[in-house]
Order: structure tokens, then C-alpha cells, then sequence
């Protein structure tokens, strides 16, 4: 799907994320005639990461429907490897049970601390509601 029917959904649907700023592809999953989910994937935000051989899930969103999710996560890793990388990473919210991303093969292997927020004194953001929020790392790699 293209990035503006991603980002249209993911404004429409996501409870707590705006849409990406960009990605490298974008994949959806539909009941009938009816799209449910969307899933982008990206480079990973953290510069550690971004070695060329990783790819993040940078936005996952549904309206509900059951395995939806994890059918997301499926086909972007199946997508990935077959683009070459190595390594699919994601995030979870303290709260969420990354139910979806485990049936999808996903491992969690980070718990990390809540960041203050995104903006410094060369270059102010507003808050987007998710700062000061614990995160879990999940990741699938290719091989294990």
C-alpha cells in the first residue's frame, strides 16, 4: 500500500502515535473489501541500530480485528528477509503484552526507560503523549 493510505489509517486508527514521517514500505490486511490494519516499516529510530541489516515496525495498527496484528508483523518480516535484512525490531509500551509480536516469532530483549521526550534546547517538539513511558524491544532475527 502507499505511504499516504498508511498514514491515513494510522491517523484515523492508532490510539496513541501519529502517522510515521516516512518509511520503506507499507503493508495492510483486509476482511472482505474492508482494510483492518496497517503495519510500516522503516529504519530503526535508535542510530545504534540502523547498520543496514535491520529493519524497525515503526507503526502497527488495527480496528480490533483478531490476528490482525500478528499477521502484520508476519508479512513484514517475510518481506524484510526477502529484501535482505537480517533483523526486524519493534516496540511495546509498558502495559501492552506483545501478545501479537510473540505469536509473529518476535522475542522481547530489551526493557528500556522511559525517555523524557524528544526536544532540546537547538531544537524544541512538543510532547506527543508518549514520553516518560517505559518501552520493551522486540526483535527476530534471521537464523534463530
Amino acid at each position: 500500500m502507499t505511504f499516504r493510505q498508511a498514514c491515513a489509517f494510522i491517523d484515523a486508527h492508532h490510539r496513541h502515535h501519529r502517522p510515521p514521517r516516512g518509511m520503506k514500505f507499507a503493508i495492510g490486511v483486509a476482511r472482505g473489501d474492508e482494510l483492518v490494519g496497517v503495519a510500516t516499516a522503516g529504519r530503526p529510530v535508535a542510530r545504534c541500530l540502523d547498520d543496514g541489516v535491520t529493519l524497525e515496525v515503526t507503526r502497527s495498527c488495527t480496528v480490533g480485528e483478531p490476528n490482525a496484528n500478528s499477521k502484520l508483523y508476519g508479512a513484514v518480516w517475510r518481506a524484510a528477509r526477502a529484501m535482505g535484512y537480517v533483523r526486524l525490531v519493534s516496540y511495546t509500551q509498558e502495559g501492552e503484552s506483545g501478545a501479537s509480536l510473540r505469536a509473529a516469532g518476535l522475542l522481547p530483549v530489551a526493557d528500556l526507560r522511559p525517555r523524557s521526550g524528544w526536544t532540546t534546547a537547538s531544537r524544541p517538539r512538543p510532547s506527543r503523549g508518549v514520553d516518560n513511558v517505559c518501552r520493551t524491544r522486540w526483535e527476530i532475527c534471521a537464523g534463530r
